[in-house]
């Protein structure tokens, strides 16, 4: 199995969250999607990524909500 490039792999609700996460510019335009052009990361909540493996970007996106909003 070949790793998930973050980098040019189309992301989604459904996308699931891997160990090689990476936070590239593709994931911030995807978050800023959800929140809008003004989103930016946060170094805390991308370090979460590192723990939740196989949870999805949905799950990320409401972690962010209730954390966040």
């Amino acid at each position: 199995m070949s790793k998930f490039n973050w980098h040019s792999e189309p992301l989604s609700d459904q996308t699931i969250i891997t160990k090689d996460f990476k936070n590239t510019q593709n994931v911030r335009r995807y978050f800023q999607s959800h929140f809008g052009e003004s989103w930016k990361n946060n170094r805390t909540f991308m370090a979460r990524f590192k723990e939740n493996d196989g949870k999805t970007l949905k799950e990320a996106v409401e972690e962010f909500k209730e954390q966040y909003t």
